[in-house]
């Protein structure tokens, strides 16, 4: 397996961004990280990108050419790749091995949602898909339900409280107030959250992630043609996917995210390296408590003990482990295609140094942590400042 390095980012604000379609989107995001990348579209071998559903919300399936064509690079392979939230998550480890192993050299990775054309209800609805449609969407779960069942048990095993759960909104509003991309970009208090309406119980409006619009994307390539282009490569030095059960119903302990427990073993092993050597880490916070669950399967907290993490300010942007400095899927938006790359976008800026107010002073190794529905697909990768 060949080194890989990220070579060049770019990414769309997220939000409610009505005058822009679909292909609008992934194509700007993708000219910004050409642009970061100092490469020539004809230098592209092949695009791979990742979304969940937009033949559902913009009735435009097929959109592996339709990108291609728009772009300009008509004739290339151009990959569409769907695993609910988790979507360009997997699609960048698809690209990455495609690069390690020689097939490509240089690589084009991203992802595209336009979610907010349709009314919250049809939302609701077509998220609702990536669930179990047949024994837990049929008889009405929704996504928030299924991670207040979550939620309620975690609190009920651990003793998570309702403040804990309030403190991850608040850190994350907080730094999505540095991200002039972010959807959300207002400082919010735990009373905002308290007071804000129930939507299934414990978890209220601010514990929830928003329907945004918005793109990123990632030019990838072979650790030689890396360094032709860049001053500062960003090498994936682990990469981890695995799935559970989907249906929520099905798993032995609803309280511990096992998919990505999994993916994070791989990742690490991969990397030759500990949670404790993570420096900053983007993780999948479509809910609040998704945040606490995902510390403990990620190793950063012991099980039952992501609450406390939070609540002693270590994943804050000047603590220990700074988790979410974009300001994470609650505030700089959930476009859910485009997640899973706009964490690494994230983490390639703090690598550089170049995260503007919301830098992590002396970073050199992140992690991302991307997920489909509610847990079922996982996938974790470590990047690093240096090749190990």
């Amino acid at each position: 397996m060949r080194n890989v390095a990220i070579i060049g980012v770019g990414i769309t604000k997220f939000g409610e961004l009505w005058d822009k379609q679909l292909r609008d989107l992934f194509i700007d995001a993708s000219l910004e990280a050409i642009k970061d990348a100092k490469v020539d579209l004809k230098d592209i071998q092949a695009i791979y990108i990742g979304n969940m559903s937009a033949g559902e919300w913009v009735e435009q399936e097929h959109i592996g050419p339709l990108m291609a064509d728009y772009l300009g690079v008509r004739g290339i392979p151009s990959y569409r790749v769907e695993s609910a939230c988790a979507s360009s998550g997997i699609a960048f480890k698809l690209a990455y091995e495609a690069v390690a192993t020689g097939l490509y050299d240089l690589v084009l990775v991203g992802g595209v949602e336009k979610m907010t054309d349709v009314s919250t209800e049809e939302s609701t609805h077509h998220l609702a898909s990536a669930a179990d449609r047949e024994y837990e969407a049929f008889f009405g779960v929704t996504f928030p339900s299924l991670y207040a069942l979550m939620a309620r048990r975690h609190m009920y095993e651990y003793g998570t409280t309702r403040e804990q759960l309030a403190l991850v909104a608040v850190k994350n509003h907080r730094n999505g107030s540095l991200n002039p991309k972010a959807h959300f970009r207002n400082v919010i208090n735990i009373d905002t959250v308290l007071n804000s309406p129930i939507v299934a119980d414990p978890l209220r409006l601010f514990d929830c992630s928003p329907i945004s619009d918005g793109a990123s994307a990632i030019v990838i390539a072979s650790e030689d043609i890396a360094r032709k282009y860049s001053d500062t490569p960003i090498y994936i030095i682990g990469s981890g996917f695995a799935t559970d059960t989907i249906a929520l119903h099905d798993r032995s302990d609803i309280t511990f995210l096992w998919a990505t427990a999994e993916a994070a073993k791989k990742a690490y092993k991969m990397a030759d390296i500990e949670p404790n050597d993570i420096d900053v880490a983007e993780v999948h916070d479509c809910f609040t408590i998704a945040e606490i669950m995902a510390y403990e399967a990620l190793g950063f907290a012991e099980r039952g003990e992501g609450g406390k993490l939070i609540e002693e300010g270590v994943t804050e942007l000047d603590g220990k482990i700074p988790v979410n400095p974009s300001g994470g899927l609650k505030a700089k938006g959930h476009p859910v295609g485009a997640t899973g790359t706009a964490q690494i976008v994230e983490l390639t800026l703090q690598l550089r140094g170049e995260a503007g107010k919301r830098q992590v002073q002396g970073a050199e190794i992140g992690l991302a942590h991307n997920m489909g529905g509610s847990g079922s697909s996982a996938v974790v990768h470590i990047l690093s400042r240096v090749r190990r």
